[in-house]
């Protein structure tokens, strides 16, 4: 189950939420970090998985 972020978001798209469990499968981060990663970068895979690596060493 995804983690309650205290935000409120506009109801995802499908695809948005494949993109999420995705990268947070992958990459072992939470899928909250996934679409903070996500807003921030969009959705080039490459860049989204280097970035979650990365996010993922410092913690």
């Amino acid at each position: 189950m995804a983690e309650d972020d205290g935000e409120k978001r506009p109801a995802a798209r499908p695809e948005l939420e494949i993109l999420v469990r995705r990268l947070a499968q992958e990459t072992a981060i939470s899928e909250a970090d996934a679409r903070r990663l996500i807003d921030l970068i969009g959705s080039d895979w490459n860049s989204l998985v280097r970035e979650a690596r990365f996010l993922k060493s410092g913690q």
